[in-house]
């Protein structure tokens, strides 16, 4: 259940937070009720005096302590009239019952003659407009935070109730977690984070609330969703103006916000942006996020003259993935803020809508060539758009000024030692929202299990049991870890992958392991590790042993690392070392459909290598190969399916260039290469702690691979000369299309002898199973007809769109479904012009991706068909 929580909290990576109480013997408390008498959930109850206030929980119902003395008390909540109450705190609680009508509004007469527009459209031009000031305005604040989740799993699998009985999860009961922190954010995107006190589903729970508070309407994007403030925002949305009400003094205008195509990646409901403020005053929107619904409600408050930020926020989160059902409620509530304004956008400026009001000749235009900075303390009145450039150069010239512009992102989390040690009178006291009756059950339940499982930890420590780990015999094909103490620890793979079937050693079986030993200096904090790996495989038609053992020693300083190693050994290979066909996808084409795609050779070698990335934009690694290089034979022809007519083709691969002495067997020695370089590599930063940001620079990649002549080998040693250039990125093409591409170029400058292992491999794909990476493999090229020793252009293009074809229905957007086209070309001195052109369908289930497509030869179709993949959204990194 931690984790369906911890999901809902992944998900909201949409919003703010929280909030903390005062601890004191007298305030106020109460209920806030409608006009039928209904509770009304989640009001906020502000106190004017203090700038500070507390939402009701979700039966209405609110406790304040407050010092003695006399407060002004402003209820309110959407869709209800805002009241206010004046109170004197003496030594006891004053008790406020109060009922909220529902709002009324005044609403403006359009003649819709005479190409009269919405007024919507004005005011909304307006506020996006002042996004990014109203973004930019707050150079630093800090702040309480209060955050409460409550979930509830109301359905799962028949056939895990029982167990999730046992883990003592039960459906249609609340699961809560709590947790305060102290908030410091400072331009441009800093957040720092101490979690005062935690406590969730009677567990350790990690409750991180930073990741939350960073997120802004103002920004043009809220997890991957369109806000309705973005500067794109009109090409998502339709505005229509509801009416306006007073509050205070202060006019608010009601926008409903209605997306132009319904689905992921937009929200849909209502937004009150202030009059001639442009600011938002509250929000009630919802949308879908990998087919799950959230809603999203807060309400704002000024904190400072005519500077609001969000006071309270609800987030909602149901639906259903694999059987499991389930919804959950976030709150957060906010109090205390302490804010230092930027003095650079202190200026009053009113701001012209040029589409529906005259610009007066007397108002300046926005100069580029002169400073923003000086240009936004004179700007009286600007029109919107030049307005928006001013504050647009402006966070350009900041930027160009920040010492560290590399670095996008800061975050900084500590937990305070007592953090987990708060006692139920603590929580108590400090909450602000009352718990229910529902969720008190709860943490009783919670508890109960929490002790059993607190003594069941105090018998058994988990580390040390790992140590003491037996060994088992099953853990040989399954994988397994055994740690000795020190540093040092040996495991096992997971061996089952390594058995298999080709036609060159009929059924085999491989077995690997490791044996490491790691230290880390305490004072440096560098870390140092050597490693030991064995690897054997044995083929029963073939009756050959292969073997190699490998020795690496490395060490890595925060993310500086250095890895050098020797390995050696007598061993089988795919032609194409970046192993185009899996080995189990092999065998079961083979067995199952009598075609054997696998193409393989093996070498007795010595291999000196090293991998050193001394800066995470650059890195590079560098290998001296001897290889004494056989080429091999079928040695099986058994298969499951056996249709006359259909037989195994030669381990000798099929290709246009390569004449019988590129297959002959042969002794060289090789040199490999390669540079990564990423140009405009930015970083977050945790705790000090740089991550690079792969997705914010390319990747441009120069390969160099020489087979060295000359050196004792005799005449029939490689002998070439081969130079790549190449340039990968993925990134996001307007507000809702992912662009990914790879695009690489190469030549032999000198080819005199190139053996068939060294011409220049395409990862062809001739199976129904398409790679994990969307750049990364053609879809139905052949695995070797195209290799060359000459000249080459390769180019994978992946574009996905919100809305395309299939996804116009908003049934499939709601689900998360998306549409993908891939466009693949191939040009070498001898083949063909070879394209690939397909269409998939993305995210089907949330997890799977269905492929159709075909390739063509100088534009006669080659190749097609479908091809079944894992979702694109699912990234796996193998880079540390």
């Amino acid at each position: 259940m931690d984790g369906f929580l911890k999901s809902g909290l992944f998900i909201f990576t949409i919003v703010n937070l929280g909030l903390l109480g005062s601890v004191l013997g007298q305030g106020i408390r109460g209920k806030v009720v409608d006009e039928a008498g209904e509770s009304v959930a989640y009001a906020s109850v502000f106190v004017r005096n203090l700038n500070d206030g507390i939402p009701t929980n979700q039966n209405g119902v609110f406790e304040y302590a407050l010092a003695p003395g006399h407060y002004d008390i402003i209820i309110r909540h959407l869709g209800y009239e805002t009241q206010q109450r004046t109170v004197e705190v003496k030594d006891g609680w004053v008790q406020l019952e109060v009922t909220l009508t529902s709002q009324t509004y005044a609403m403006d007469e359009v003649e819709v003659k005479g190409g009269a527009e919405d007024p919507a459209l004005t005011v909304m031009r307006k506020a996006i407009a002042k996004a990014k000031y109203h973004r930019l305005q707050v150079a630093e604040y800090t702040m309480k935070v209060y955050i409460k989740g409550t979930g509830e799993l109301t359905d799962a699998p028949f056939f895990l109730k029982k167990k999730l009985k046992e883990e003592g999860i039960s459906l249609n009961e609340a699961y809560t977690s709590e947790s305060v922190s102290e908030i410091t954010f400072k331009q441009p995107n800093e957040l720092s984070e101490k979690v005062i006190s935690i406590r969730a589903s009677g567990e350790s729970n990690q409750t991180d609330p930073a990741p939350y508070i960073g997120a802004s309407f103002y920004q043009d994007k809220i997890n991957d969703v369109v806000s309705p403030l973005s500067k794109y925002a009109f090409s998502y949305y339709r505005f229509r103006h509801e009416g306006t009400f007073f509050e205070n003094g202060v006019l608010i205008n009601k926008v409903r916000v209605t997306p132009r195509s319904r689905g992921e990646q937009v929200f849909e409901g209502h937004i009150y942006i202030i009059e001639d403020l442009w600011a938002i005053h509250s929000l009630k929107l919802k949308t879908s996020i990998m087919g799950f619904d959230v809603g999203v409600t807060q309400q704002y408050a000024p904190v400072e003259e005519k500077v609001w930020m969000p006071l309270t926020h609800v987030y909602t989160f149901g639906g259903s993935f694999f059987g499991f059902k389930g919804h959950y409620k976030y709150l957060a509530s906010t109090r205390d803020y302490q804010i230092t304004l930027n003095p650079d956008l202190v200026a009053e400026t009113e701001i012209l809508d040029e589409n529906v009001e005259e610009i007066p000749e007397e108002v300046e235009a926005f100069e580029r060539k002169e400073p923003a900075q000086e240009q936004i303390t004179d700007a009286d009145k600007m029109s919107r758009k030049d307005f928006r450039k001013m504050i647009n150069q402006y966070e350009k010239e900041q930027e160009k000024q920040r010492k560290d512009a590399d670095v996008a992102v800061v975050r900084n989390h500590k937990v305070d030692s007592m953090a987990h040690e708060r006692s139920k009178a603590y929580w108590d006291s400090i909450r602000p929202v009352k718990l229910t009756e529902k969720e008190i059950s709860g943490y009783h339940r919670d508890d109960s299990l929490a002790m059993v499982d607190e003594a069941k930890k105090s018998e058994v420590d988990s580390i040390a049991d790992k140590a003491k780990k037996p060994f088992n015999p099953l853990d040989i094909l399954g994988g397994g870890t055994y740690h000795f103490g020190g540093g040092r620890f040996a495991g096992f793979d997971a061996n089952f992958t390594k058995l298999s079937f080709n036609t060159v050693e009929g059924f085999k079986f491989g077995l690997g392991g490791d044996y490491q030993v790691t230290r880390m200096d305490s004072a440096s904090k560098r870390i140092s590790n050597w490693k030991i790996s064995p690897e054997v495989r044995y083929g029963f038609s073939s009756k050959q042993w292969y073997g190699t053992l490998d020795f690496q020693k490395s060490w890595k300083q925060d993310r500086a690392r250095f890895l050098y190693g020797l390995t050696a050994g007598k061993y089988i290979y795919q032609f194409n070392g970046d192993k185009p066909i899996n080995e189990l996808v092999n065998a079961a084409y083979s067995l199952l459909l009598r075609k054997n795609y696998m193409k393989l050779y093996d070498q007795q070698f010595v291999k000196l290598y090293m991998d050193h990335r001394p800066k995470d934009a650059f890195s590079y690694k560098l290998s001296l190969t001897y290889a004494d290089r056989g080429m091999l034979t079928n040695q099986s022809n058994y298969s499951f399916y056996n249709k006359s007519g259909r037989e195994y083709t030669s381990n000798v691969p099929e290709n246009i260039e390569a004449d019988e002495t590129a297959f002959q067997s042969n002794e060289s020695l090789l040199l490999d290469a390669v540079f990564h370089w990423r140009p405009g590599l930015k970083y977050y930063v945790r705790n000090g702690t740089k991550y690079p940001l792969g997705n914010t620079a390319p990747q441009v990649s120069l390969s160099y691979h020489k087979g060295i002549a000359n050196v004792g080998l005799g005449e029939g040693s490689a002998d070439f000369d081969q130079l790549e250039l190449g340039v990968k990125h993925s990134f996001e093409f307007g507000v809702s299309g992912d662009l990914d591409f790879n695009v690489r170029a190469g030549t032999f400058l000198n080819d005199d002898q190139v053996y068939f292992t060294d011409f220049e491999h395409f990862g062809g794909n001739r199976t129904i199973f398409s790679n994990m990476g969307t750049v990364s493999n053609y879809r139905f090229l052949d695995y070797y007809k195209f290799s060359t020793k000459g000249s080459y252009v390769s180019g994978i293009v992946h574009y996905q769109f919100r809305k395309f074809l299939l996804t116009q229905l908003p049934m499939l957007r709601f689900s998360g479904v998306r549409e993908n086209v891939f466009f693949n070309y191939l040009k070498t001195a001898n083949s063909p012009h070879y394209w690939e052109v397909g269409y998939s369908l993305d995210n089907l289930f949330r997890i799977f991706r269905v492929e159709v497509g075909a390739g063509f030869e100088n534009g006669e179709y080659s190749h097609g068909g479908v091809r079944l993949g894992i979702a694109t959204f699912i990234n796996v990194d193998f880079e540390e």
